[in-house]
């Protein structure tokens, strides 16, 4: 029990990213746009907070940047493919292969830095509480905003206008448009928040998980976010348990090494992405029940 509990805190915190990124790409798929671009949005960030969490000793300033900064790249890929109309799957593949050249490039000079400030935190009273107190209430306050944030999605898109309103974008953006809504405004709005979702994933690996800044960190988060959307069959909460689920494969790695069994370190590092491989085989034998929970207009242009 003394090992669990840090085993499932050390869960929770590695699935957080994927939950923030997978909440987001949700958002975006619902209205009908596929946005591959979530590695790249996902590495600026990281780069872009991490340099104000260092300049400003501020966590919560670096945190901000990290949203802001992905939100505007996001805001590239909207002007691209919902302004212009182009492939939104060349479109995001493209800003993710920029993203990672230009946040290499940015963080030259921050390789190697740490943050000047903790990491770590707690919950009076509660993280005494034994085994609970280590496994639940010694987590960084991120990791219950992404639970939150997933509540709020969940209950945004099943119980509200605007949910409905996204929805309907998503399955027959012709008959939104027909009775008055603006389809593309509507898309533009759910990439950028998106956007800021995988902006919080990738400053939430930089400033916190960390915490500091390496060329390509992110290392492939946003493509199993993106993988976990279809897993998850386009539903927040089973995103969230998507995200621990491949958080639990990550971490398993090092509870291995740590107990000093003979693997090789390059078969527990391929872990958590031969478990995406499967769990998407696993879900492509059925197409149909793809097809019958995917929105209809996912990935199609829009022409008004």
């Amino acid at each position: 029990m003394e090992q669990l509990a840090p085993l499932i805190a050390a869960t929770l915190s590695a699935g957080t990213p994927l939950l923030l990124a997978g909440i987001g790409l949700v958002v975006n798929e619902r209205s009908g746009v596929v946005n591959l671009g979530a590695e790249g949005m996902m590495l600026i960030a990281a780069v872009a907070g991490f340099a104000v969490g260092f300049a400003t000793g501020s966590p919560a300033a670096g945190l901000i940047a990290g949203a802001v900064a992905g939100m505007l790249f996001s805001l590239i890929f909207s002007a691209l493919a919902i302004g212009l109309v182009t492939n939104q799957y060349a479109t995001g593949l493209a800003l993710t292969l920029f993203g990672a050249g230009l946040s290499a490039f940015a963080g030259l000079s921050y390789v190697g830095k740490s943050v000047p400030f903790k990491t770590t935190f707690e919950i009076p009273l509660l993280a005494d509480i034994p085994f609970f107190g280590a496994a639940f209430f010694k987590l960084h306050p991120m990791v219950y905003f992404a639970l939150l944030l997933t509540a709020v999605v969940a209950w945004m898109l099943a119980r509200t206008r605007l949910g409905l309103v996204i929805r309907a974008v998503g399955e027959s953006p012709e008959s939104a448009h027909a009775i008055g809504y603006s389809v593309r405004a509507i898309r533009v709005g759910a990439v950028a928040f998106g956007g800021a979702c995988c902006g919080l994933a990738g400053v939430y690996l930089s400033l916190i998980y960390t915490p500091l800044w390496v060329e390509g960190m992110v290392a492939g988060r946003g493509w199993i976010a993106l993988a976990l959307t279809t897993f998850a069959t386009w539903r927040p909460w089973r995103v969230a348990l998507g995200a621990y689920l491949f958080g639990s494969v990550t971490m398993i790695q090092f509870a291995l090494q740590a107990e000093g069994i003979e693997i090789a370190s390059q078969l527990l590092s391929m872990m958590p992405y031969i478990a995406t491989i499967v769990v998407l085989a696993l879900i492509s034998r059925n197409p149909a029940f793809i097809r019958l929970n995917m929105p209809a207009s996912l990935g199609k242009p829009f022409h008004p």
